[in-house]
């Protein structure tokens, strides 16, 4: 295995042996993690490669017996990785390897693009992006900072969706609706469309499931969890896409797990969505609820061109095969090198947080 010190940044094939079988950290601060990396996981184990987990927040507990987890930064100095894969917008500068940055979902405008979805923050060499709507502003973002790349690859976490295999989570004659929340109370559409729902529900023409954002006020997820199941099943997992396949319709909110549904050029209906844009049905009423679904699954035909043209902006690769390209992009980064790129920010204050955040501080 080749040496490699916790400061190094990567240089190249040449710095890590050319040709020998890659090795991949895959980073996680959260349990919905599991579900982006897993794909990948799956594509790195095709390849002959090994890929092992590291945590710095929820989510080990869920790992599977087969796979590979990283107590400590010293473990993950030891398997000198080639590549860290990050879901997220923050990794440890100090880890070795190239720094990917795989994105945690898609922009839905729930904040600015200095803020959000395009914050840079000087840590990664590699953005694996989802579609045009993001591709752009990102190689816009390369050319000023001049320290990383963008690779347009889609996203890992949609392959099972474009992938044979089972198509229904629960078996059942009525249109199924999926209701799903974001965690920010002030956005979320779970306790507003409460009563709502639970008197829809009640009725039972429809099938309810509902799935919310593990950082959603337990609260509210109690009033959910305590309804008849035979009205409406809470799902707790760390594996939405499932669910996504199982939905005629979903009623959500500002929240990014809509769009990965609306890839499926199913329709989704929304509650006070900050952005309202026209391929959705978004109500300000919990009067309007109903209606609005009702009329989501009767499928209007400009509706659903309007999904159709979305779903083309924000991920037109539907072949399953996003891991592959990311870890193409990897590859073909790894034999480039960094020479011509600019150094990245050293952003010593941020270094020294994650190394207290991980208790450690001694380089190697």
């Amino acid at each position: 295995m080749s040496s490699v010190s916790l400061g190094g940044q990567g240089r190249g094939d040449a710095y890590f042996g050319a040709g020998e079988p890659r090795r991949y950290l895959l980073y996680a601060s959260e349990v919905y993690a599991l579900a982006i990396l897993r794909p990948l996981q799956a594509a790195i184990r095709a390849r002959g490669g090994q890929a092992a987990w590291f945590f710095d927040g929820p989510g080990a507990e869920y790992l599977r017996d087969d796979e590979q987890l990283l107590d400590t930064v010293r473990d993950v100095a030891a398997l000198a990785p080639h590549a860290v894969l990050v879901p997220g917008n923050r990794v440890p500068t100090f880890f070795p390897g190239l720094k990917v940055e795989i994105f945690h979902g898609f922009s839905v405008g729930k904040r600015s693009r200095s803020k959000g979805h395009f914050r840079i923050r000087g840590a990664f060499d590699l953005y694996c992006t989802q579609g045009p709507d993001t591709t752009g502003p990102f190689e816009e973002l390369a050319k000023e900072h001049g320290y990383f790349e963008v690779e347009e690859t889609g996203w890992p976490k949609m392959d099972p969706l474009f992938r044979n295999g089972p198509d229904a989570y629960i078996q059942d004659s009525r249109p199924v609706v999926l209701l799903t929340s974001t965690f920010t109370e002030s956005l979320s559409a779970a306790r507003p469309l409460f009563d709502t729902v639970r008197a829809l529900a009640s009725k039972r023409h429809w099938r309810w499931l509902a799935s919310f954002h593990p950082k959603l006020d337990p609260s509210t997820i109690a009033l959910y969890r305590r309804l008849p199941s035979e009205d409406l099943e809470y799902v707790e997992t760390d594996d939405v896409i499932p669910l996504l396949k199982a939905a005629d319709v979903m009623v959500s909110d500002t929240s990014s797990v809509a769009s990965e549904f609306l890839l499926q050029n199913r329709p989704v209906v929304t509650f006070r969505c900050r952005q309202p844009e026209p391929h959705l049905l978004d109500v300000s009423d919990p009067n309007q609820l109903e209606a609005a679904i009702s009329q989501a699954l009767s499928r209007p035909y400009d509706l659903m061109q309007r999904v159709q043209a979305y779903a083309d902006r924000i991920h037109p690769c539907r072949d399953g095969r996003s891991s592959e390209r990311v870890l193409d992009a990897v590859d073909a980064a790894l034999a480039r090198g960094r020479d011509h790129l600019k150094p990245k920010p050293r952003n010593l204050w941020r270094s020294l947080q994650m190394r207290r955040r991980l208790s450690y501080y001694k380089p190697r």
